[in-house]
């Protein structure tokens, strides 16, 4: 059995009978069997996607599997894609080109921030074109991110030092909160404004493994992930996430660990190790997730996989 810890703050629903087709992530008590079950995901695994047209890494993201938009890289660039589950096509650029930036929200509701240079700039897409918003208050690149285009985190990254700085968008303006605990960039992260989750990074000392979540206010420690490194992608909310790529100094990383909101497991590998992917552009569940770009042991690259979930598994919860 799962032991009744891994279901902490997750919301359980009083049911009469089990629901015919749960959702992954969903928790529920039998009144008639008087039990707590709850269904985790099936097997997952990563296939291949449409090539990007332009080769990039440390490139802003956001959207999903189906609906997604590439922008901003390195070599520094202001090309902008969008993707339709098979292949991208190229659409208007970014005011300002730029790479190390991150990306939130969706394909036809995206905010960028951040960036080469320690930009401040934000910039918003409406599915056309791109508009410039208010600028952070700290400039940094290779920040973590979270939330939406208009409920957005930005957390720490390199600007002259490793930042702890965090701030917060309202879809008009930025404000400083909570710091972050530790000094660090390129945070792998994914999740809400107040529902997220951020893991390893590069810090002083190398690439760490420590984690927190944010609840929109405090920073929480939680268990590390199993291998430390930064510049991966993540996808999923607070409670149910995963990370994938990255890189392990020296080397680059092909892993991906799932978090079930109480702790880390590795699961597939991509079949590209790279770092620098498209950073938080991904669906809010990880039962669908997407790599676009990167860079390898040499190159920049234009491949784009795709990570899918078919079905999920009842388990009971020991309550003793």
């Amino acid at each position: 059995m799962t032991t009744y810890k891994n279901i902490k703050g997750i919301e359980i629903k009083y049911l009469s009978a089990d629901p015919p087709a749960p959702n992954a992530g969903q928790v529920w008590y039998n009144s008639t069997t008087k039990v707590v079950k709850g269904a985790i995901n099936g097997i997952g695994a990563w296939a291949s996607g449409g090539d990007l047209n332009t080769a990039r890494f440390n490139l802003a993201g956001a959207g999903t599997t189906n609906a997604n938009l590439a922008t901003g890289g390195n070599p520094s660039t202001a090309a902008t894609e969008k993707y339709n589950g098979t292949a991208w096509t190229e659409v208007n650029d970014l005011n300002t080109g730029r790479h190390s930036l991150v990306g939130v929200g969706t394909e036809a509701a995206a905010l960028v921030f951040g960036g080469s240079s320690s930009s401040a700039l934000s910039e918003e897409f409406d599915g056309t074109s791109w508009t410039e918003g208010n600028d952070l208050n700290t400039g940094a690149e290779n920040r973590g991110s979270a939330g939406t285009q208009t409920a957005a985190l930005a957390v720490g990254g390199y600007g002259t030092a490793y930042s702890v700085a965090v701030e917060e968008y309202n879809g008009t303006s930025w404000t400083s909160v909570t710091n972050y605990p530790t000094g660090q960039y390129s945070v792998n992260s994914f999740g809400l404004q107040t529902a997220a989750i951020f893991a390893g990074g590069q810090a002083p000392a190398g690439k760490i493994a420590t984690s927190f979540s944010y609840d929109g206010t405090n920073w929480t420690s939680i268990p590390a992930i199993n291998t430390a490194r930064d510049a991966a992608g993540g996808a999923g909310s607070s409670t149910l996430g995963i990370i994938f790529a990255g890189q392990i100094s020296p080397a680059l990383a092909a892993i991906t660990e799932q978090w079930n909101g109480s702790g880390w497991t590795e699961i597939a590998d991509m079949a590209t190790a790279r770092r620098g992917v498209a950073r938080n552009s991904a669906n809010r569940t990880n039962l669908s997730a997407i790599a676009v770009g990167g860079r390898n042991a040499t190159a920049a690259v234009v491949t784009t996989e795709e990570w899918t979930v078919t079905g999920s598994t009842t388990k009971t919860f020991d309550t003793d």
